[in-house]
């Protein structure tokens, strides 16, 4: 069974609230389990709409306790590492989705690419070189069912389903 991390900043616009309940239902309907940081914003959004399919949804909390955690968390995992969880969600998921952006996320995707996880960006974060060019690695989608598309294909090019596990239509 895949993991698919969902990444994007605690206070988010309704836009990439909605992306972000898109991609949790759209994976979640596809057998997916959901990675998140388990707080507001895309956290929550990608949370719910995995929730409504359904499905598995991890929250790696920054904190101690659960106190904050999204109730629609199916697993709700206080780490009391701060940022440096964001080192865990990325490192755990077979493919990542960045949804907007903020600091945090830029750390997650940077981790990610750092670590090999393939990342698809909806929205947020453009990185360039010097030249002004896209640095190769994070692939940008153009809205929820690609970012979706795109991740479940780089994940199973990076680390495919053994014949026991199988995605859900």
């Amino acid at each position: 069974m895949w993991q698919v991390a969902v990444c994007g900043p605690g206070e988010c616009t309704p836009q990439e609230a909605e992306a972000a309940r898109d991609v949790g239902r759209l994976l979640a309907g596809r057998g997916v389990v959901v990675l998140c940081g388990g707080y507001g914003g895309v956290m929550a959004a990608a949370a719910a709409g995995a929730r409504e399919a359904g499905g598995v949804v991890v929250g790696v909390l920054s904190g101690r306790d659960r106190a904050g955690a999204s109730s629609d968390l199916t697993v709700a995992l206080p780490t009391g590492l701060g940022e440096a969880r964001n080192a865990l969600i990325v490192r755990a998921a077979d493919a990542v989705v960045v949804v907007g952006g903020s600091w945090g996320t830029l750390s997650e995707l940077a981790l990610a690419r750092r670590g090999g996880t393939p990342v698809i960006t909806l929205g947020g974060w453009r990185i360039l070189d010097a030249e002004g060019r896209p640095v190769p690695g994070p692939v940008a989608a153009a809205g929820p069912a690609e970012a979706v598309r795109l991740a479940l294909a780089a994940a199973e090019r990076a680390r495919p389903l053994s014949g026991g596990e199988r995605l859900r239509p």
